[in-house]
């Protein structure tokens, strides 16, 4: 379950392929560093319901609060559907990670 709970928290606050789901509620601000290199935050918007959840979105701690509960929850009233989704979610968790060692072990 923890695995799952990392891996779908992962999804929803950093990866690529929900960005669409993120960027309603944050702002993209540029900045340029001491080099010149711009690099990009992005934000929370700054009010309502928006706001709230851009805090949420922006905050990997928070949404896996979230993510725990809507699991646990799922899991308890629908056991035969959550537990393959669940199976999915920690093995594909276990390959993040192992991917993550290898890309460091190889660069060292």
């Amino acid at each position: 379950m923890s695995l799952a709970v990392f891996r779908l928290t992962r999804l929803i606050v950093f990866d690529k392929i929900t960005e669409f789901l993120r960027m309603p509620f944050l702002d993209e601000i540029e900045e340029k560093d001491e080099e010149g290199n711009i690099e990009i935050y992005l934000v929370p918007k700054q009010k309502g319901i928006r706001k709230w959840f851009g805090e949420l979105l922006n905050c990997y701690w928070c949404t896996g609060i979230w993510v725990s509960i809507f699991l646990v929850v799922f899991y308890h009233f629908y056991p035969t559907i959550a537990e393959p989704i669940i199976v999915i979610l920690a093995v594909a968790a276990c390959g993040a990670i192992l991917e993550t060692l290898n890309s460091f072990l190889l660069d060292k």
